[in-house]
Formats: structure tokens, C-alpha cells, sequence
């Protein structure tokens, strides 16, 4: 299936049904009277997410949604029926923005899984509705009113606990198929990463999910590369695994570029809780490590952690780190949000 994150779509929802002009002839009923029902109410338009999706695919060759009429209404006090509503299910994380990609609607997550998005024309009412002491015949009915319509955008990101964020070709995608079931295509040409991927990692009683983005080179920011395009599906994760090649003569610097395209993003990136894995100590000499592991330290990497994902040296060890972090967040988030509760002014 082919990842999409982003699609504009069309929606409208129905319009009400007309109010109905009848009148009660009836044989042995000297006064029958205005029997004209009402309009039925127009179908709304609403997005519900759905736990089995992770991908706006749906949305690339259907754009236009637009929900049911409201029949009319009848004689005999019949009202007409209720439009169908049309419902848009997208994946958890999906955020809905109006026309202009940046005023928020609507961020649909597990706390906020529906959201009506265009509410249906109301019915017009019949003639009965209009009988009074002084017009017992009343010929007036009222049209339906019309459906809301909008353009809107459909932005997904991706939910995740854990994200990859690296140079191109460091290890990223190959780590997230050595610890998950997760298949990405893996080569040795940069940029083999185009779409975001997701795999479930379990180690000992902890189970979290990790998404590979692909890889950022220095002025992703402005467009070079694949730009900062997919740097908004790590944005809800908690904490980031930053990979670098540790057979790379500069370390620092490619550590120090990564970061800089993420505090140049924003959006708290560069705020996060990150664990630095160094890759392919498996080709390195216990010296060469010690050494490179001092120079990230000094210029300001708190965690590092040598792995190989071939060899699978220290993958456990970062396994269990990131686990740890994991429930050192969630606790530490139980606890304001009780304190907020608690909390009357």
C-alpha cells in the first residue's frame, strides 16, 4: 500500500427537504385542515478515525464527498426522511486544516476520535406548522435549508513512541528490521527511505511503536534533500533515537547537523528526549569508539549507546534504554496530568 500524508478534499453536507402544501380530503371529515409534513434534516459530514488505517490513501482518487438530501416532506403530517450522513474515517493522528494548510481544525487522536465537520441543512417545514386560530387554510411552506460545503486538508502524523531521525544511509531502516517485523526497503544509496514506516518493538514486559522518517541532510530545512516534509510525523513522539554512522571521520559534525535541522523545523523537536545510537562498532576498534563516544559527550550528547545492527552488538541494551525512558515520560505525564485534576482554582 502506498503511504500517503496529505490530501485536499471536498465536502458538503445535504440539504434539508422541502416543507410539503397538503391539505387533509377525507370523505365523512367536514373539516380536515393543513396535513403538509416536514422536510427531512440534511446528512451531516463527519471524521471518525479508525485503528486499522495508517495512511491517507483513500483520500488520492476520490476528493469530492458530499452527503444525502432530505427527502420532502408529505401529505398526511408525513415528514420526509433524514439524509445519510457520509463518514470519513482516517488514521489516529490524523490533524483536518481549512483551505489555507494552516488553521487547525480539528487534531483527531485517541481523547478526540470524531469530529462533525459539516452539519446538514435543517428541514423546511409543511404547512401544518403554519395553522392558526386565524388561518386555517394556510398555504405556506417553507424550502429546506442548504448543506455547509468546505475544502479542507487532511494532514497525517504519525502516532509513534520512538523516532528515527538520522543522516541518510546511517541505519536507520536496517535497525527497524532487525528489532521489528517491519520490512523497509533497504540499499546503499542514499535516500532508499521515501515514506515514513512504523514497527512494534517488544523487549522483556515493554512494548512501543518506532517510526523511520526518512534521512536529513544539512538545509533540509529549505528544501535540499527530501526536505523537512516527514520531520511532522515525529512530532508526537516522546523521545527521538538519533543514529549516526559511527566509520564516519566526523561524528560530531553529523550529529551537529541533524540537530540543527531540527531546532531550524521546530515545533519542540530539538526539545525532546534523545538516546544517540552510534552505528557499525562492529568495523571500529575499541579505541576508535571510546574516542568517538568522548567527542559526542563533549559537544553535548548526554546518551550514547554503541550498537551494530548487523552484528547485533548493544541492540538489547538500546532496546531496554528506550523502554525505560518510555515509562519514565508516562509516568512523569500520569502525574501532572492527576496534579492537574486535583487542581481547583
Amino acid at each position: 500500500m502506498k503511504f500517503l500524508d496529505q490530501a485536499k478534499i471536498y465536502i458538503r453536507s445535504g440539504d434539508g427537504g422541502d416543507g410539503c402544501v397538503a391539505f387533509r380530503r377525507e370523505k365523512y371529515v367536514e373539516f380536515g385542515g393543513p396535513d403538509g409534513g416536514d422536510g427531512g434534516k440534511g446528512g451531516n459530514v463527519l471524521v471518525t478515525t479508525s485503528e486499522g488505517l495508517n495512511t491517507l490513501i483513500d483520500f488520492r482518487y476520490r476528493q469530492h464527498f458530499k452527503a444525502e438530501r432530505g427527502s420532502n416532506g408529505s401529505g398526511s403530517n408525513s415528514t420526509g426522511a433524514n439524509g445519510k450522513d457520509v463518514v470519513l474515517k482516517v488514521p489516529p493522528g490524523t490533524q483536518i486544516l481549512e483551505e489555507d494548510n494552516e488553521t487547525l481544525i480539528v487534531d483527531l487522536t485517541a481523547k478526540n476520535p470524531e469530529f462533525l465537520l459539516c452539519q446538514g441543512g435543517s428541514g423546511g417545514r409543511g404547512n401544518a406548522r403554519f395553522k392558526t386560530a386565524t388561518n386555517q387554510a394556510p398555504r405556506r411552506a417553507d424550502t429546506g435549508q442548504i448543506g455547509e460545503e468546505r475544502w479542507i486538508w487532511l494532514r497525517l502524523k504519525l502516532i509513534a513512541d520512538i523516532g528515527l531521525v538520522g543522516l541518510p544511509n546511517v541505519g536507520k531502516s536496517t535497525f527497524l528490521s532487525v528489532v521489528s517485523r517491519a520490512r523497509p526497503k533497504i540499499a546503499d544509496y542514499p535516500f532508499t527511505t521515501l515514506f515514513p514506516n512504523l514497527g512494534v518493538v517488544s523487549i522483556d514486559d515493554i512494548s512501543f511503536v518506532i517510526a523511520d522518517i526518512p534521512g536529513l541532510i544539512a538545509g533540509a530545512h529549505q528544501g535540499a534533500g527530501l526536505g523537512d516534509r516527514f520531520l511532522g510525523h515525529v512530532e508526537r513522539c516522546s523521545t527521538l533515537l538519533h543514529i549516526i554512522d559511527g566509520t564516519e571521520q566526523n561524528v560530531v559534525n553529523n550529529w551537529q547537523t541533524v540537530r540543527e535541522e531540527l531546532k531550524a523545523y521546530g515545533n519542540g523537536l530539538n526539545e525532546k528526549n534523545e538516546l544517540v545510537a552510534m552505528n557499525k562498532v562492529d568495523a571500529m576498534s575499541e579505541k576508535e569508539i571510546q574516542d568517538k563516544c568522548l567527542a559526542l559527550k563533549r559537544a553535548g550528547a548526554d546518551r550514547i549507546i554503541p550498537v551494530s545492527n548487523i552484528a547485533r552488538i548493544g541492540i538489547n541494551d538500546l532496546l531496554r534504554r528506550l523502554g525505560s525512558l518510555l515509562e519514565k515520560n508516562t509516568f512523569e505525564n500520569t502525574c501532572s496530568e492527576a496534579k492537574n485534576k486535583a487542581w481547583t482554582p
